[in-house]
Parts: structure tokens; sequence; C-alpha cells
């Protein structure tokens, strides 16, 4: 629907035409001689003298009217633009460039990020850029393709006044002029300094890291695997069960056996922590019945008897590294417990879905001091401890367990009871 302002304005302009065509038609009549001057006449010339001048007042009133709230909107949209330039000059650099490379203006942000003044104005790009890059063929391409109109963006290595590495996320645009020429190169900048710095010192310490995988699961292997375990049945073989009983020695050699058990159990663990360090590497999984492996590691542990375990599923997982996981759940559940008898039940749950669909779930319930949701996620960051808390810890138990099942695509919640905690890991 037209609005009533156009209108009216659409109509002022008409009767305006009208009024000029009806006064001049009636002064040539009268110059020419075709009519003569009448009372009649004049009065109709009269009026349509004050109509045009009426009708030109209205359509110049509009006109203005328009005219300011068209310089109103622009100049809304020149303060919208200058608002967003700023914020763009206050966290970016930003730098202006001739199409051969010179500069032209930089902006406070660059000086800060480089350390140079005005002094760079009028010098080349180049002295911002590392001897091996300013040399190259590449860097020649670089600036030919801009000159040529093509825009450039993305991680650059660059250099600070006193020759300090620079690493930037950056946007080169070049501008043309009416004729498709380009005039000027404009550059938006952000520091990316800190962030590949982190980025190199993890990468560093993940190949110190992976070093030391190394060691465990080869140079290790050799004296848990092979040495202790060979020279223990030696030793076996030339004591005889009546010198073993004369001397006292049952004791001693159930416990360097139980040890040995152990020390490669935790071996096994380690191995398969370490195996996820290597660049690429994938968690290793087989078919497991999860009460029989679970009954496997946590027999030769104090708190054996205060578990335990009903039927579960079978299902696909790293053995030692599941175990693990379970076992952190487990001691939490008895370490930060006030019960007098304290026990961990562990059994399956089947939840049948509103599509039809079956979802299974292991579930631990322990009698503690019950643990929500929340505080399981917050605990399950490293190295998180409960303020005011008397038990020793790392703070790392949860966070590895955690990450063990999140790597097995697995996802545990957590329920606080009235007594106690329910931990649901949905397979």
């Amino acid at each position: 629907m037209i609005p009533f302002k156009d209108i009216l304005s659409a109509l002022s302009i008409a009767v305006f035409v009208l009024s000029i065509w009806i006064f001049f038609c009636i002064k040539v009549f009268i110059l020419s001689g075709i009519v003569r001057h009448s009372f009649e006449l004049d009065s109709i010339e009269l009026s349509s003298f004050v109509l045009m001048l009426i009708t030109l007042l209205i359509s110049v009133r509009n006109f203005l009217i328009h005219s300011n709230k068209t310089n109103s909107k622009n100049l809304e949209k020149s303060n919208n633009l200058k608002l967003r330039l700023g914020a763009i000059d206050k966290t970016n650099a930003v730098i202006e460039f001739e199409p051969s490379g010179n500069v032209i203006s930089i902006n406070n942000k660059f000086k800060e990020i480089f350390g140079y003044g005005d002094c760079i104005i009028g010098k080349h790009h180049s002295v911002l850029v590392p001897e091996d890059i300013k040399n190259s063929k590449e860097y020649s391409q670089f600036w030919e393709d801009l000159a040529n109109g093509k825009s450039k963006s993305g991680h650059f290595h660059r250099v600070g006044v006193d020759g300090n590495d620079v690493w930037i996320v950056g946007n080169y645009v070049p501008l043309k002029n009416k004729y498709g020429d380009v005039f000027k190169i404009f550059k938006i900048a952000q520091d990316n300094t800190d962030k590949y710095k982190a980025i190199q010192q993890v990468s560093s310490k993940n190949v110190y890291l992976e070093h030391a995988a190394k060691i465990l699961r080869h140079d290790m292997h050799s004296g848990i695997n092979t040495y202790i375990p060979r020279g223990l049945k030696s030793l076996l073989r030339r004591l005889d069960t009546k010198t073993i009983k004369d001397l006292k020695l049952e004791t001693s050699i159930k416990m360097i056996q139980g040890g040995l058990e152990h020390t490669q159990q935790v071996y096994s663990g380690v191995y398969e922590f370490t195996n996820l360090v290597k660049s690429g590497a994938k968690l290793q999984t087989t078919d497991c019945d999860i009460k029989e492996i679970l009954t496997e590691y946590l027999k030769r542990t104090s708190y054996f008897d205060k578990v335990k375990i009903n039927k579960l599923s079978k299902i696909m997982v790293n053995k030692s590294l599941f175990c693990t996981a379970i076992d952190n759940l487990i001691r939490n559940g008895l370490k930060y417990n006030d019960s007098k008898t304290k026990y961990v039940k562990i059994s399956k749950e089947t939840v049948k879905n509103n599509d039809g669909s079956i979802t299974n779930y292991i579930v631990i319930i322990d009698n503690g001091r019950g643990m929500s949701q929340v505080d399981f996620e917050n605990y399950s960051k490293p190295y998180v401890r409960k303020v005011g808390q008397l038990e020793s810890g790392s703070g790392l138990g949860l966070n590895i367990c955690s990450l063990i099942l999140k790597e097995h695509g697995f996802k545990i919640t957590s329920e606080k009871l009235k007594i106690g905690t329910k931990l649901r890991i949905r397979l």
C-alpha cells in the first residue's frame, strides 16, 4: 500500500503542473489577442497563480523533508561505518601498501605488534619478512598476484623491528579504482604469536613424551617381561620344595611372583597409554567379557572383597585401559566413603528407547559421600580436588577415567543418591 504522504506529494506536483499550464495558457491567449481581459478570466489567472505558488511551496517542503531524512540515514550509515572501522583499527594491525609493496600507512596496533614507528612508511613490505621467504620465488609471486587484484589470506611468518618472530593471521585485499586498476593493497592482521608458540611448545613436549613412551614400551619390556620372569623360573628350578620350606622362602617367593604379575599388569596399562601418544594412533580393542576382565584385574587388590560384580555384557574394549578406568571409579567410591561397611556394586542396565532401539549401560553404585553430575564434571578436570578434602590424591583419577571412556566412545554420567553415587556408562 502506497503511503499517504507519497500520494499527497504526487498530487501536489500534479496540481502545480496543471496550475502552471492554466496560468501560461491564459497569458498566451491574452497577449495573442484571442481573448480579452475580464473579471472572470483575471480571477482564474489569479487563482491558478496562487495555487501554483501553494503547490510549489508544498513540493519544496516535501523535497526538503525527504532530503533531510536521506541525509540523516546517510549520516547514520557513515557513523556506523566509522564505528566499525574504529573497532577494526583498535583490535587489528591495519597497513596500506602501494601495489609495488611500499608501505603507505600503519596504525597503532601495527606499531604495537611489530615495534615499528612511522619510519617504516615508504619502505618495502620485505623488511617484515624473514630472509628465506624474502628471497623466494613464492614471495615475488605473492606481490605479483596482489598487484593483479588477487586477494591473499592465511597464517604468515613475519619479523618485528628487532628481528623477533611474529606470526599473524592476515588478509591482503587489493583495492581498485573506477577503471579496474589496483591502486592500493589493504591489509588487516591479528597477532597469533603466543598461540603459535604454545602449539610449538606442546609439539616439543609431545616429542619428549613419545620418546619416553618408546623407552617404556621397548626398553622396560625386556626387564619386566623377559629377564625377571626368566630369572625367577631359573631360581625355582634350582630350589626344591624342601629347600624352600627349610629356608622359609614360601612367602617371599609368593610375594615376588605376585609383585611381578602386578608389575606386568601395570606395564600393560602403561604400554596402552603410551601407544596413544604416537602420532595417528588408534585405540586397539578386542571383544571382552567385562565381568571376567574386571575380576581378573581386581582379584589381586586389597579391596576386591568390597566389590560385587554382576553379569555384564561382552563389548569391544581395550582391556588394560578400560579396567584402569573402572578401577579408578571403584577406588573413588571406596576412598570417599564414611560408611562402616563400604561397597561398590557393578551391574548392567538395558534401556529401550522411544524409537525401539536398545541402549546398554554399565552401572556402578557405591555407598560413599555422593557425587552429582556437576561435581563429577568439575573433579574430572586435571588436578582439581574438593576444597578442604582430607584424603590425599593427585586429582587425576577421574580425569584419566573420563579420557579413557571418551576414547572408547562411551559417555559417563553421575547421580548423587540419598546414600552414595550412581554412575552410568553408556556403551
